[in-house]
Protein backbone atom coordinates (compact mmCIF):
# COMPACT_ATOMS: atom_id res chain seq x y z
CA UNK A 1 0.00 0.00 0.00
CA UNK A 2 2.77 2.24 0.57
CA UNK A 3 4.64 1.91 -2.64
CA UNK A 4 1.46 2.49 -4.42
CA UNK A 5 1.06 5.97 -2.94
CA UNK A 6 4.61 6.15 -3.46
CA UNK A 7 4.17 5.56 -7.08
CA UNK A 8 1.05 7.42 -7.59
CA UNK A 9 2.20 10.68 -5.85
CA UNK A 10 4.74 11.79 -8.80
CA UNK A 11 2.45 10.90 -11.21
CA UNK A 12 -0.38 13.61 -9.72
CA UNK A 13 2.34 16.25 -9.39
CA UNK A 14 3.09 15.45 -12.80
CA UNK A 15 -0.62 15.87 -13.98
CA UNK A 16 -0.72 19.16 -11.93
CA UNK A 17 2.46 20.48 -13.35
CA UNK A 18 1.58 19.96 -17.33
CA UNK A 19 -1.69 21.82 -16.26
CA UNK A 20 -0.12 24.73 -15.00
CA UNK A 21 2.28 24.28 -17.70
CA UNK A 22 -0.46 24.42 -20.47
CA UNK A 23 -1.68 27.55 -19.17
CA UNK A 24 0.36 30.05 -18.79
CA UNK A 25 0.71 34.20 -19.94
CA UNK A 26 2.98 33.03 -22.45
CA UNK A 27 1.01 30.43 -24.15
CA UNK A 28 -0.99 31.88 -27.14
CA UNK A 29 -4.76 31.41 -27.28
CA UNK A 30 -5.86 29.07 -29.87
CA UNK A 31 -8.01 31.86 -32.77
CA UNK A 32 -11.64 30.61 -32.99
CA UNK A 33 -13.27 31.77 -36.09
CA UNK A 34 -16.67 32.61 -35.17
CA UNK A 35 -20.01 32.86 -37.67
CA UNK A 36 -20.94 36.09 -38.95
CA UNK A 37 -23.58 36.88 -36.84
CA UNK A 38 -26.84 38.65 -38.35
CA UNK A 39 -27.45 42.36 -38.28
CA UNK A 40 -30.38 42.77 -36.23
CA UNK A 41 -31.04 45.83 -37.29
CA UNK A 42 -31.19 44.89 -41.04
CA UNK A 43 -34.73 42.68 -40.34
CA UNK A 44 -34.51 39.92 -42.69
CA UNK A 45 -33.02 42.36 -45.59
CA UNK A 46 -30.03 40.61 -47.44
CA UNK A 47 -26.34 41.21 -46.44
CA UNK A 48 -24.52 42.59 -49.84
CA UNK A 49 -20.94 42.53 -49.53
CA UNK A 50 -19.10 45.59 -48.83
CA UNK A 51 -18.10 46.22 -52.59
CA UNK A 52 -17.68 49.94 -54.66
CA UNK A 53 -19.90 49.87 -57.48
CA UNK A 54 -16.79 51.14 -59.05
CA UNK A 55 -15.33 47.66 -59.08
CA UNK A 56 -18.00 46.43 -61.46
CA UNK A 57 -17.53 45.76 -64.45
CA UNK A 58 -18.56 48.56 -66.93
CA UNK A 59 -20.49 46.72 -69.55
CA UNK A 60 -23.75 44.44 -68.85
CA UNK A 61 -25.94 46.51 -66.45
CA UNK A 62 -29.61 47.62 -66.98
CA UNK A 63 -28.06 50.76 -65.51
CA UNK A 64 -24.85 51.51 -66.93
CA UNK A 65 -24.15 54.51 -65.39
CA UNK A 66 -24.72 53.28 -61.46
CA UNK A 67 -23.74 49.69 -62.25
CA UNK A 68 -26.95 47.85 -61.37
CA UNK A 69 -30.00 46.29 -62.91
CA UNK A 70 -33.23 46.86 -62.20
CA UNK A 71 -35.17 45.27 -59.11
CA UNK A 72 -31.41 44.63 -57.75
CA UNK A 73 -31.31 45.21 -53.62
CA UNK A 74 -29.35 48.40 -52.65
CA UNK A 75 -26.54 47.83 -50.33
CA UNK A 76 -27.25 49.61 -46.47
CA UNK A 77 -24.51 52.00 -46.95
CA UNK A 78 -25.21 52.66 -50.88
CA UNK A 79 -24.39 56.28 -50.83
CA UNK A 80 -20.88 55.19 -49.69
CA UNK A 81 -20.61 52.35 -52.37
CA UNK A 82 -22.59 53.81 -55.40
CA UNK A 83 -21.02 55.35 -58.32
CA UNK A 84 -21.30 58.42 -56.53
CA UNK A 85 -19.34 57.64 -53.44
CA UNK A 86 -15.83 58.17 -53.42
CA UNK A 87 -13.14 57.29 -55.53
CA UNK A 88 -12.27 53.57 -55.03
CA UNK A 89 -8.33 53.72 -55.13
CA UNK A 90 -6.48 52.56 -58.04
CA UNK A 91 -3.06 51.89 -56.34
CA UNK A 92 -3.98 49.81 -52.89
CA UNK A 93 -3.07 52.09 -50.03
CA UNK A 94 0.20 50.46 -48.88
CA UNK A 95 1.82 50.07 -52.45
CA UNK A 96 1.09 54.12 -52.45
CA UNK A 97 2.68 55.13 -49.32
CA UNK A 98 5.56 53.03 -50.50
CA UNK A 99 5.97 54.45 -53.95
CA UNK A 100 5.49 57.87 -52.25
CA UNK A 101 8.80 57.37 -49.37
CA UNK A 102 10.48 56.00 -52.64
CA UNK A 103 9.90 59.37 -54.50
CA UNK A 104 10.50 61.34 -51.65
CA UNK A 105 14.02 59.24 -50.17
CA UNK A 106 15.09 59.76 -54.09
CA UNK A 107 14.74 63.67 -54.26
CA UNK A 108 16.07 63.93 -50.51
CA UNK A 109 19.20 61.68 -51.51
CA UNK A 110 19.30 63.61 -54.52
CA UNK A 111 19.61 66.97 -52.58
CA UNK A 112 22.05 65.49 -49.98
CA UNK A 113 24.32 64.54 -53.01
CA UNK A 114 24.22 67.72 -54.68
CA UNK A 115 25.03 69.44 -51.71
CA UNK A 116 28.19 66.95 -50.82
CA UNK A 117 29.89 67.32 -53.99
CA UNK A 118 29.55 71.05 -54.48
CA UNK A 119 32.97 72.11 -54.54
CA UNK A 120 33.84 74.50 -52.38
CA UNK A 121 34.43 78.01 -53.91
CA UNK A 122 37.83 79.09 -55.75
CA UNK A 123 38.80 82.37 -53.39
CA UNK A 124 38.03 83.56 -50.57
CA UNK A 125 35.49 86.07 -49.79
CA UNK A 126 36.43 89.85 -49.34
CA UNK A 127 37.15 91.01 -46.46
CA UNK A 128 37.10 94.91 -45.87
CA UNK A 129 38.16 97.17 -42.53
CA UNK A 130 36.09 99.61 -40.63
CA UNK A 131 32.58 97.73 -40.60
CA UNK A 132 32.64 96.99 -44.09
CA UNK A 133 34.21 100.39 -45.26
CA UNK A 134 31.11 102.19 -44.41
CA UNK A 135 31.92 105.16 -43.89
CA UNK A 136 34.92 105.59 -46.79
CA UNK A 137 31.96 104.40 -49.21
CA UNK A 138 29.76 107.11 -48.47
CA UNK A 139 27.30 105.34 -44.88
CA UNK A 140 24.12 104.48 -44.54
CA UNK A 141 22.85 108.37 -44.95
CA UNK A 142 24.40 108.76 -47.78
CA UNK A 143 22.94 105.47 -49.33
CA UNK A 144 19.01 105.72 -48.44
CA UNK A 145 16.51 105.69 -51.17
CA UNK A 146 15.33 109.04 -52.05
CA UNK A 147 11.80 109.74 -51.03
CA UNK A 148 9.53 109.70 -54.67
CA UNK A 149 8.02 113.07 -55.27
CA UNK A 150 5.80 114.58 -58.48
CA UNK A 151 8.66 116.74 -59.71
CA UNK A 152 10.66 113.51 -60.11
CA UNK A 153 7.89 112.10 -62.44
CA UNK A 154 7.78 115.30 -64.85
Amino acid sequence: MQALRIAARPAASLRRATANAVRTYATPVPHVEYPPSKDPQLAGYPELPYVSKQRRSPLGWDDPQMRRNFGEPLHEQEEILSMWGPDAPVVDPPRALRNFIIAVGTFAGIGILCYAVQAEMPAVRREYPFDGLQEELGGLAENKARPESQEDEE
